[in-house]
């Protein structure tokens, strides 16, 4: 599986067009520093066209949560000591931010060993379909609803997912970059 879940057109547009507007950078220089025109930026931002292969690298390198600010780093802190089982992704990459000391019991090598790192190689079926359905779900609006869905139980090697329910919240970082919040608890089967 890829380090990252495919993009879409819509998820591209909608956040490369925030990530713009926060940052002050308009669509002439995003398209020199990418290569394109400043009409394949807006037809990016509209979800009418989607990047090439060639493209996409950048623009998730533009995308990619990078918590800066004291809100961020806030954030951050508040999911690394939660009581519950959280834990905090970056939305395009799926890097790992931050996650709770509960969280951490599933993952063999604690948190240190997946920080940085993209936690999409060990998405279950089911998370990959919801990923697939966010469009659908509304996600990629400015003001997104919680996705919440059911998932098997899976076991890696280096982490457990248990089988449950998985409600993910979109997060907009002081960047224009967005973050997700995972939260989930535990079903019958997994108690």
């Amino acid at each position: 599986m890829s380090q990252i879940p495919p993009l879409r057109a819509g998820r591209i547009g909608g956040s490369l067009r925030r990530w713009r507007v926060l940052n002050k950078v308009k669509q002439s220089a995003l398209a020199a520093d990418v290569g394109v025109s400043q009409t394949t930026i807006s037809r990016w931002e509209s979800g009418a066209l989607l990047p090439e292969k060639r493209h996409v690298g950048r623009i998730v390198s533009l995308l990619t949560a990078r918590p800066v600010s004291a809100a961020d780093s806030a954030l951050l802190e508040l999911v690394s000591t939660s009581a519950e089982r959280v834990h905090l992704v970056c939305d395009v990459s799926h890097r790992l931010l931050a996650a709770s000391p509960s969280r951490a019991e599933d993952w063999r090598d604690g948190v240190a060993g997946f920080l940085g790192k993209s936690l999409w190689r060990y998405a279950s079926k089911d998370i990959v379909t919801a990923e697939q359905r966010l469009g659908e779900d509304g996600w990629d609006e400015l003001i997104a609803d919680d996705v919440e869905f059911a998932t098997e139980r899976i076991e890696h090697p280096e982490l457990v997912i248990r089988a449950g329910r998985i409600r993910w919240t979109r997060i907009a970082l002081s960047d224009g970059s967005f973050a997700r919040l995972v939260r989930d608890g535990p079903c019958k089967l997994d108690a």
